[in-house]
């Protein structure tokens, strides 16, 4: 047997990881603004990280969620106390995706509708519904093409105000900085009248902060900027380091009805070990302070480039998500990052380097990229 192969790989090896930094079979070391799709938060094999999925996985690494698990108590007491949102309820699931089927099933059940509004360029995930809700018809199979979505433009409150005003839309799905969308930013009078909307019309707010959440931006949720409260929340991502692992928080006004939602793995031992080290590890270490300084000083020093390397348009983001928007191809600029000056970086589309680095990186390291990329764009 083969494997089905779905992704275009790049001919390296990763088999070891350090803080920012990440090791091939041959031994070379590269440096890491990727965070393997920003999942790795707190940094490669963190000793908190490894310590407590070592000893929990030498007790118990998973049972049923039919019974008490502590951990999984323990870990909604300390995310909320984090988050400030500590009177919320926590549903802990696997992937992304998982955690916006489910929200978006929630808001469903919650106003007994049917109908979605997201963002043009929006990038949910791959499952059933969460794929419908992705602005990318190359990944919706006939049976997800249903009929639920309406996308609409990012920003245009006057657009989604009058979807809104129908009185048929169950939720609005939004990520407060697009990832796969290119690194692009909601705007703070579109999120408050977006919110005030919602609540007008009963219609739920689904914050997407699978990939800009968990102090990505500089404060724990990229929503926070914007300073609106969504109903409904969902993480994944940087919330567990690199183990599988998902999130809805969810609003004081949702009743928990036996049933309704369900998982197998969700929330497991392990999964909840590793999560719960996470939240130590960005505690102890400030990282959501050094996610906005460093990534205030890192764009800095890419729009002082911007000004001496013709092949920079834009550079855009919020703290450790950043967007190089460029005037050329960046498969040929990642390439040659990854193959010749050992560094790997993300995309968007066809020209935008996408930067998702661990939330533990330097200005020293800020610096060494600056310096590859410089190389790479000669």
């Amino acid at each position: 047997m083969k494997l089905y192969d779905v992704y275009p790989l790049l001919n390296v090896n990763i088999v070891r990881g350090e803080g920012c930094k990440v090791f091939d079979d041959q031994g070379t070391e590269y440096l890491d603004l990727y965070g393997g799709h920003a999942v790795i938060s707190i940094g490669h094999s963190h000793k908190n990280y490894v310590e407590a999925v070592s000893r929990q996985v030498s007790q118990l690494g998973f049972y049923s969620n039919s019974v008490i698990n502590t951990l999984q108590r323990q870990l909604a007491t300390r995310l909320g106390e984090v988050s400030g949102y500590d009177d919320y309820q926590l549903f802990l699931v696997n992937s992304g995706a998982e955690a916006n089927e489910n929200a978006l099933k929630l808001a469903s059940f919650h106003t007994g509708r049917t109908r979605i509004l997201v963002s043009q360029k929006a990038f949910h995930g791959r499952t059933s519904l969460a794929v419908e809700a992705t602005d990318n018809p190359k990944i919706i199979a006939p049976v997800n093409a249903n009929n639920h979505v309406t996308y609409l433009p990012l920003n245009d409150i006057s657009a989604w105000e009058a979807e809104i005003a129908k009185g048929d839309v169950c939720a609005c799905l939004l990520e407060c900085i697009q990832g796969v969308g290119g690194i692009r930013m909601v705007e703070r009078e579109f999120a408050q009248r977006l919110s005030q909307a919602c609540k007008a019309h009963g219609t739920v707010l689904i914050c997407d902060e699978i990939q800009c959440g968990y102090g990505r931006s500089g404060k724990f949720f990229a929503h926070q900027w914007l300073d609106i409260r969504p109903d409904l929340i969902t993480v994944a991502k940087g919330i567990a380091n690199g183990f599988p692992m998902s999130a809805v928080l969810i609003s004081p006004a949702f009743t928990p009805v036996y049933g309704q939602l369900g998982t197998t793995f969700g929330g497991n031992h392990l999964a909840c070990a590793a999560a719960l080290a996470v939240l130590d590890t960005i505690e102890e270490e400030h990282l959501i302070d050094n996610a906005r300084e460093t990534g205030d000083y890192l764009m800095e020093r890419l729009r002082a480039l911007q000004k001496s390397q013709p092949h920079i348009v834009e550079v855009r983001g919020r703290g450790l998500m950043i967007g190089i928007e460029l005037d050329i191809p960046q498969k040929a600029v990642r390439e040659r990052l990854v193959y010749e000056q050992h560094c790997f970086v993300g995309s968007s589309g066809t020209t935008t380097l996408r930067l998702l680095p661990p939330l533990c990186i330097g200005r020293a390291e800020a610096d060494a990229f600056i310096e590859k990329l410089t190389n790479a764009l000669s």
